[in-house]
Parts: structure tokens; C-alpha cells; sequence
């Protein structure tokens, strides 16, 4: 009998102390980021809820389907130039990801998370190919300061419209407008706890803002919430409770070990197509058109010397050191 209701403790204590897969330990791994686990509980900390917006008309939108977030294997190879057609197969859904890489100074963090569609599309018939383009490639580069907590303090973000840049600051940090104006104020949603960022992508072209200057229009938009390990498929064009799995861009085999496979990209820097005008450029080709090559701000500076590019953007950064400790764009480990 005292074995049966030391083994009824054990197992309650069990079954009380674990934690699900999106959680944190009290003692998170090591400040490291050589440390895999630790830049994946950095980049979870801080994901945006990302808010797609739907649009159903035309047959290029698929009823919704081709403005969902997905993997770019979605349909389970290294083409690019079939994701067009691979999409609009019912036996192809295509879960939902967010692809992420994290870079080091000695003062900060700067997270880049990725949103693919398979499609760019429009719903006007007169248009299509010449304003489409297979492949999509959307994002969003996090400003998170170094404190004495175990993932800092995110003090705001730049999101990638097409060929645009906009920065935000968060609704309680200090940044100012510095080369470039300040685009607005982010607005926070609880996540189990977490007050993360809320982000909004626009349907048919999928550009990103702040979801406090771009709400999906209507009633059908999905809502995508951070996983470190679950990826899901919307139920239908109004679910608001969709997970997408974080996937790290620098792991084995992935979006940049691939950038040189000539089946996925084109010069290391696009994806490829077969269908449509324009492209959907990886993190390191991403540009903003107009913000000044003659402030060093460089094609794919966003990931290759995001402290530059943040530092240009915004004043008021406080104690801002832009050596990299740690960038695997450059090779700095």
C-alpha cells in the first residue's frame, strides 16, 4: 500500500511539473547563441501574433488558400519554379511556419522572422502575370536590448512591404525617429503571458506593417500564434487560432544552406519562378528603394548589419555598441 501511494506522488509530480512545448524553463539554457535551444527560446520570446489577411476573390486567391503562410517545401521538394501550381492541389496543404535568424552585438539582439506564400497574386483578370509573381517572401527584423532578464527587452521593429521599410518602436520604449521617421506605435496581445508585437500582413501581396496600420479588411483574416514545435493548418478563413512552427534559417539544410541550390534560387538571392513579373527575394536580398545608399544601407543590410541599418533608423537607442559577437550571415560565431 506505501509503494502504491508513493508511486501515485511520484506520478502527480510528474504530470504537474511538465511543461508543454511552448514554455520556459526557470534556468534557460545559456546565453549563447551557439546554443540552438537558446536561440529558439529568444526568437519564440519575441514572434510576433501575426494577422493574415484573406481575400477569396478571383481563382488565383484558391478561396483563401494562396494567402496562407506556409513552408517554400511546402509541397515536399526543393523546386521553386512548381510552388505555383503545387499550391492549388487540395493534397498539398502547406502548414504554417515562420523561418527566423538572430544576430549579436555586444548591446543587443536582432531577430529576423520570414513569412512565405507560395503565391503573390492579384484578383484583377487583366493582370495577372504581369502584377504576380510566383513565390513571396515577407518579414519582420525585432530590436531586442540586452538587460538583465534572460531574453532583453524588444524596443521595436522594421517590417518589409515589397520595397519598403517601416519602423515602429514599442508602446513603451524610448526610440525616436532617426534618418528615417518612426511609422507608428506597435500594439501588444497576451500570449499565455508574453506581450508580444502584433503583425499584419496584407492579402493577394502579403507586404507587412504594424497590424496598428494595417488591420485585415472584413471578417476574413487568420490569426498565426508562435510554436517552437507545432505547425497547423487553418480550419478555415476565419480561424484565429492558428500555430506556426519557428524554423531557424541557419539549421542544417536549410534556407541558407540551400541559397545556392540553383532548383530553389537564383543568384543565391531569389527564389525561383516560372510564373509572374518580379520576385521574392531571401532575407539577405531584402531593400528598402529609397532609403539612402549614401548612409551605407546597403541590398540585404537588414540581415547582414541590421545594427547599422537600426541605427540609421532610430535615435534614442541608449547604450548601442554595433560590434557583431555573433552573426552567422558573416560567419561571426
Amino acid at each position: 500500500m506505501k509503494k502504491l501511494i508513493l508511486l501515485t506522488l511520484v506520478l502527480v509530480t510528474f504530470l504537474c511539473c511538465e511543461k508543454t512545448d511552448d514554455s520556459f524553463t526557470e534556468q534557460p539554457p545559456a546565453k549563447n547563441l551557439n546554443n540552438q535551444n537558446f536561440r529558439l527560446d529568444l526568437a519564440y520570446y519575441h514572434a510576433p501574433v501575426h494577422y493574415q489577411d484573406v481575400d477569396r476573390t478571383g481563382s488565383h486567391g484558391l478561396e483563401g488558400k494562396a494567402d496562407y503562410i506556409t513552408r517554400y517545401d511546402f509541397d515536399g521538394d526543393l523546386n521553386a519554379k512548381n510552388n505555383w501550381d503545387n499550391i492549388s492541389d487540395s493534397s498539398k496543404k502547406g502548414n504554417a511556419v515562420g523561418y527566423y535568424s538572430v544576430v549579436e552585438t555586444v548591446t543587443h539582439y536582432f531577430i529576423t522572422y520570414a513569412f512565405f506564400h507560395p503565391r503573390d497574386w492579384t484578383d484583377i483578370w487583366f493582370l495577372y502575370h504581369f502584377d504576380e509573381h510566383e513565390n513571396d517572401l515577407e518579414g519582420v527584423l525585432t530590436i531586442v536590448k540586452k538587460d538583465d532578464t534572460p531574453y532583453g527587452k524588444a524596443l521595436g521593429a522594421v517590417t518589409v512591404f515589397h520595397s519598403d521599410f517601416y519602423s515602429y518602436k514599442a508602446p513603451d520604449s524610448e526610440l525616436t525617429s532617426g534618418n528615417e521617421g518612426i511609422d507608428g506605435t506597435l500594439t501588444l496581445q497576451n500570449d499565455n503571458g508574453l506581450n508580444r508585437f502584433k503583425t499584419s500582413a496584407e492579402a493577394k501581396g502579403h507586404g507587412i506593417k504594424a497590424h496598428a496600420k494595417q488591420k485585415p479588411g472584413g471578417s476574413d483574416y487568420i490569426v498565426y500564434y508562435p510554436s517552437k514545435t507545432t505547425s497547423e493548418y487553418p480550419s478555415d478563413i476565419y480561424d484565429r487560432n492558428v500555430k506556426y512552427k519557428l524554423v531557424d534559417i541557419f539549421e542544417n539544410e536549410g534556407m541558407w544552406d540551400q541559397r545556392f541550390n540553383t532548383s530553389l534560387f537564383s543568384n543565391g538571392k531569389s527564389f525561383q519562378k516560372s510564373y509572374g513579373n518580379g520576385s521574392a527575394n531571401a532575407p539577405w536580398n531584402w531593400d528598402d528603394k529609397d532609403d539612402g545608399d549614401n548612409q551605407g544601407l546597403l541590398k540585404g543590410g537588414i540581415a547582414y548589419y541590421p545594427a547599422h541599418l537600426v541605427d540609421e533608423y532610430f535615435n534614442g537607442l541608449g547604450s548601442f555598441n554595433k560590434t557583431y559577437t555573433y552573426n552567422p550571415y558573416l560567419d561571426i560565431k
